[in-house]
């Protein structure tokens, strides 16, 4: 990052990756941040911590979905602190859900919120970094779009679109000045994470996780993967052939007999 204050919009973050985000990044570049989520009261207290971390904020109840909402607040965040210099799709949803159980519904919020929710997101400050020459999109991805994962085909799917988004767009904004990066976390002890009811091998802290990220970000990483292990672990089950990926899922898989 440069030496002068980011001007940040943040989604995701009353909670979990988001706010511990949020704190890290004021703590480390003096940040001034909007932050982006739907339950006001936690985002008042977010905001309150950046501010004793040494940064500034603007509290926005805002659905990612909506992407007239969103538009909205990326707007008001410019007024209060400026040209927008990163923005950071974090926020996101995931529960266990068995493809023979699947609601069309749940399919969509889910897609709606992890995917269409980063691209609502980008698609309102691509415009003005394009102008300005210069700006980074960071997208909040998860290790579980290396692979379809047997129990998270929706949310496999929701940030495999989202990381396949971000490649994309990393190659064709390079050229106008505008960095992006995609963030593939592994299990991270967040409210989320608690409401999970199987094996979470190598769970990271969250306030380690907002520390490797603050880093990636101010490195520019075309990529930011973490653990190491789940990383090789799931690059490693990646590169198997479907055949003996399907072996494989089905023996380790703790959903087989649900």
């Amino acid at each position: 990052m440069k030496s002068h204050s980011p001007v940040i919009v943040l989604s995701g973050a009353s909670s979990g990756i988001g706010a511990a985000l949020a704190v890290e990044l004021a703590r480390a570049h003096s940040a001034r941040i909007g932050l982006l989520a739907r339950r006001a009261e936690l985002l008042d207290e977010v905001a309150e911590a950046v501010r004793e971390a040494g940064g500034d904020a603007l509290a926005l109840s805002c659905d990612v979905a909506d992407a007239e909402a969103v538009a909205g607040a990326v707007a008001t965040v410019e007024t209060r602190f400026g040209p927008i210099t990163h923005a950071i799709a974090n926020a996101g949803i995931g529960e266990t859900m068995f493809v023979h159980k699947a609601k069309a519904e749940p399919i969509a919020r889910v897609m709606r919120v992890n995917y269409e929710g980063a691209t609502n997101l980008f698609s309102a400050v691509i415009p003005q970094m394009i102008e300005a020459g210069s700006g980074h999109l960071i997208g909040v991805s998860s290790i579980a779009s290396f692979r379809g994962l047997p129990g998270s085909a929706n949310y496999s799917a929701s940030k495999a679109a989202l990381s396949t988004w971000m490649e994309a767009a990393r190659v064709e904004l390079k050229a106008r000045g505008v960095a992006v990066t995609a963030v593939h976390p592994g299990f991270v002890q967040t409210p989320m994470t608690d409401k999970n009811n199987f094996p979470m091998p190598f769970m990271v802290p969250v306030d380690k996780a907002a520390k490797i990220i603050t880093r990636g970000i101010a490195r520019r990483q075309r990529e930011i993967n973490f653990p190491w292990q789940m990383v090789t672990l799931l690059r490693l089950v990646r590169a198997l052939p479907g055949w003996l990926y399907d072996r494989f899922a089905l023996l380790m898989s703790p959903f087989k007999k649900r």
